[in-house]
């Protein structure tokens, strides 16, 4: 029987490890973080898993490694690397998509499949979530007869996002500078990771696309809305009692890898970080809108005045909540 899995997909500072505490809540869905590092930054680097212990002596991770490969060891952890830096790479996704075989492909997802079999039978879940963002990896799963595939693909103003990766931000788990990128490297990834599963959704795969906007306009409506479309509960979005006005409460969540908010337990405020409408320069504003401005039209961003009301909100909120805006 396959496992189900949702992954999370789309270019990093969009929400996605948001969208993952919150789906994370709800009753049956196991959060696992992005399992995309868990070999290198989990199994091999031995960091922190989100409950704070090292991955290696969370007893979670410890008991998901048991089961699924008698134990994690280093040997494993290079094994699956290499068989990542061999197939499951951006530039193989056309190849994918025209379900061209890849050397080494089925001996990699067995590998995550394993994990996320694993990891559902320890937390007695029968969903997880991998928020692992990337098309590539979201394409190599998709070809698993055992996985059952469901995508979220999480976009944001392709401007938030450029501002966002220009900060200067420290990992919790040993202090160093987190990964910077300039406007024009932000604004390439964000072209092609979108097209990307725009591709994995048009060769026949379950797409489910959502703005960070919107899920910070109204979380309630738009988890219940994609709830039901992943099919969860009822359009009345039962299962979200940990929601209250611009609040949620979180649990500890045993998440591999991931932004800081996976260390996040109790109350996080919901709101959205709009920084970047006073503090990301007109000239980077502008080089970012002139790379993105196709798929910001077809997202429902505007690109010419910044403080304008965007255009009509996700597809997914088809009861006709009222679009975000930059203020």
């Amino acid at each position: 029987m396959a496992v189900r899995v949702i992954f999370i997909g789309g270019l990093g500072r969009s929400g996605t490890t948001l969208l993952e505490r919150l789906l994370g809540e709800v009753p049956g869905i196991a959060p696992l973080g992005e399992l995309v590092h868990l070999w290198e930054r989990g199994v091999t680097a031995r960091e922190p898993c989100g409950c704070g212990e090292a991955f290696t002596a969370c007893p979670f991770w410890r008991r998901v490694g048991i089961r699924a490969f008698g134990g994690w060891s280093p040997g494993l952890a290079d094994r699956v690397l290499t068989l990542r830096h061999r197939v499951d790479r951006t530039r193989h996704i056309p190849s994918m998509a025209a379900r061209q075989c890849r050397v080494g492909l089925s001996g990699y997802t067995r590998a995550y499949s394993r994990v996320y079999e694993a990891a559902a039978q320890i937390a007695a879940c029968p969903v997880v979530v991998d928020s692992s963002k990337h098309a590539s990896l979201a394409f190599c799963l998709s070809t698993s007869p055992v996985v059952d595939l469901s995508v979220v693909h999480v976009v944001r103003d392709p401007r938030a996002v450029a501002y966002s990766w220009r900060r200067r931000v420290r990992r919790p788990e040993d202090g160093t500078p987190m990964t910077r990128w300039r406007p024009l490297r932000t604004s390439v990834h964000w072209v092609v990771q979108n097209l990307a599963f725009e591709l994995l959704a048009r060769r026949g795969g379950t797409v489910i696309r959502i703005r960070y906007e919107d899920l910070l306009a109204d979380p309630h409506a738009v988890l219940s809305a994609l709830l039901v479309r992943l099919g969860f509960g009822q359009a009345d979005g039962g299962g979200l009692a940990f929601l209250r006005p611009g609040l949620a409460e979180l649990s500890v969540a045993h998440t591999c890898a991931g932004n800081p908010m996976r260390f996040t337990a109790g109350s996080l405020e919901l709101t959205r970080d709009d920084s970047w409408c006073d503090s990301l320069s007109r000239r980077h504003r502008w080089l970012v809108t002139a790379l993105t401005w196709p798929l910001m039209i077809q997202y429902g961003y505007r690109v010419r005045d910044r403080r304008a009301p965007e255009a009509a909100p996700s597809p997914l909120l088809a009861a006709g909540l009222p679009a975000s805006e930059c203020r």
